[in-house]
């Protein structure tokens, strides 16, 4: 007898997504099942966002330089010996908006150079739930805001399904700009990032960690194993229970890893008590 997730593929397939007459929980759980449409699912208002001094923001979002002279600033890595010299901020007394204006002022390393915007994070600060991505996107540095493209509009649905609401939830990423071309961050540049994002965490101080892609994992939990490996299997920080899953850019591009993911989404439901019990 076919399970929950083969009945959603074989009614997707057969009507589209309609969601009447069934419960909120089953509904949000088929739109995470259903193939992401723009038309499906339009942008989120921002939500518990930390608002920057304007003075601040002009700094931090200067004309960029043009493109022939970013392509030469980040064609090729800085030395490890440069990064090394870069001190560590001391964030130890910073609170979230100290520490929103120092990452706004951040020139640690070559992506402060070909950003638009710094991306911080956003959701509500005494978040029971995290989640932590890989880096912005064109769509995130444009706007500002994490998870706002194509893979925002996923990860909004990955929400929806655990009984969440983006307000609910606080996310941010490994590193605050964008690298060039959406490559991915190299290890020097989430080196000087990362201390960043150990404080967002020691400020939400979130129950649970989802940890989204093999860059987040890798990063925060110093670990070399792929995604794969890792998915499914509850890991710690700091004594925070982190669970690591698919990236939504990656369930994007393969549909069938939705399955997956949904059965890590679900071992995070449970920390919470919530479960998904089909109607």
């Amino acid at each position: 007898m076919p399970g929950f997730f083969e009945q959603l593929c074989e009614t997707v397939a057969k009507n589209g997504t309609p969601t009447t007459g069934l419960s909120p929980a089953d509904a949000a759980v088929r739109e995470f099942f259903a193939p992401l449409t723009a038309e499906s699912h339009p942008p989120q208002p921002v939500v518990n966002s930390t608002p920057m001094p304007p003075d601040t923001q002009s700094r931090a979002n200067s004309t960029p330089m043009p493109p022939d002279t970013q392509s030469r600033a980040n064609s090729t890595p800085m030395p490890p010996d440069t990064q090394s010299k870069i001190p560590a901020p001391d964030l130890s007394r910073a609170d979230f908006p100290a520490l929103a204006r120092m990452v706004q002022q951040c020139t640690n390393c070559r992506l402060c150079r070909s950003r638009t915007n710094v991306v911080f994070g956003e959701g509500d600060p005494n978040a029971r739930l995290m989640f932590i991505g890989e880096a912005p996107g064109a769509d995130e540095d444009r706007q500002g805001r994490p998870f706002v493209g194509k893979a925002g509009m996923l990860l909004d649905k990955m929400i929806s399904a655990m009984q969440f609401s983006r307000q609910e939830i606080y996310i941010a990423n490994i590193v605050k700009c964008r690298p060039p071309e959406n490559r991915m961050p190299t290890p020097e540049e989430a080196q000087c990032c990362i201390a960043y994002l150990h404080r967002q965490i020691e400020l939400v101080r979130p129950e649970v960690i989802v940890l989204l892609g093999a860059t987040a994992a890798k990063c925060l939990l110093n670990v070399t194993s792929g995604i794969s490996k890792m998915r499914g299997r509850w890991h710690s920080f700091n004594n925070i229970p982190v669970m690591p899953t698919f990236h939504p850019a990656f369930l994007l591009r393969q549909e069938s890893a939705k399955r997956e993911a949904w059965q890590d989404l679900q071992q995070v439901m449970a920390r919470f008590g919530k479960y998904h019990k089909q109607r």
